[in-house]
């Protein structure tokens, strides 16, 4: 059996993944980035052989993604986010044809062909009032956990207005609200459409068009696509459980078997060469 590892270095969290020839998941896992990104990564791939039951030289090829790919020593080849998550996208949903990932630092929105292969893309603008890290920064200056935002957002009763794109503004318009006494799941709530009206005209520069596939670490609360999909106004795509995390390690993972195989057929074509000459 051939497997194949996909490590998705990212700002935040670092994942990996492996995929068998038959196309199974068999093995993930998650670490915090922190600093020391090999480390992380190392970590996160000894979790997903422990998962599978799986040793390192079971493993025919690592394929690395995310901000940190370029570091990590015993990868094989490191390829693109953006190609990583439409493949991994659509390993979930085969008909997808835009997709949204909302990172801990940035947003992407990307308009995919069939099979994965990336049209075009829109990145945001260069300040955290657009990522996942507005979230996180909001929850923390009101107490809260990161784990606690999901079931914080469940409560909320109608959201409050956060209209800023900048990030120190948008802050201090979530402490004039709580000033103000709005419930904090008001406010996380309010923090949430303001990051969903961010990515939906992400998703219209783009060309946007269905199935509409949202992936990344904040897809973890189900506010976010719930939000997406009324923006929308259609149903939008969510893998199951935690795997909107792992996305990018999936399509990582994905073409590091593509490239396996293209390695292989350029050998046996070699070979045949040989053989004629």
């Amino acid at each position: 059996m051939i497997y194949t590892v996909g490590i998705d270095v990212g700002s935040t969290y670092t994942k990996a993944v492996i995929l068998s020839e038959d196309n199974q998941l068999v093995g993930k896992g998650m670490i915090t980035t922190g600093f020391k990104l090999i480390e992380a990564a190392q970590r996160s791939y000894q979790q997903a052989l422990a998962q599978a039951g799986l040793k390192e030289d079971q493993v025919s090829y690592i394929a690395t993604t995310g901000y940190g790919r370029f570091l990590i020593p015993f990868r094989d080849v490191y390829v693109t986010d953006l190609s990583a998550h439409a493949r991994g996208a659509c390993y979930f949903f085969p008909n997808t044809r835009t997709v949204l990932d909302v990172g801990g630092q940035t947003m992407k929105a990307s308009k995919v062909e069939a099979g994965g292969k990336v049209k075009s893309f829109r990145l945001n603008d260069k300040c955290a009032a657009g990522t996942g890290a507005f979230l996180e920064k909001t929850a923390r200056y009101m107490n809260y956990k990161i784990e606690e935002i999901g079931p914080l957002m469940a409560t909320s009763k109608e959201p409050v207005t956060i209209s800023s794109v900048c990030a120190v503004f948008a802050e201090s318009e979530v402490i004039n609200h709580v000033s103000a006494g709005a419930t904090p799941a008001d406010i996380m709530h309010g923090a949430m459409v303001s990051l969903v009206d961010r990515s939906v005209q992400l998703m219209k520069r783009v060309g946007a068009e269905p199935e509409y596939t949202l992936v990344g670490g904040i897809l973890r609360f189900e506010t976010m696509a719930r939000v997406v999909s009324e923006k929308l106004n259609a149903k939008v795509n969510v893998p199951p459980d935690d795997w909107p995390q792992y996305t990018a390690a999936v399509g990582a993972a994905i073409l590091a078997h593509r490239r396996l195989q293209k390695l292989h057929d350029a050998s046996e074509s070699e070979e045949a060469d040989a053989v004629a000459a």
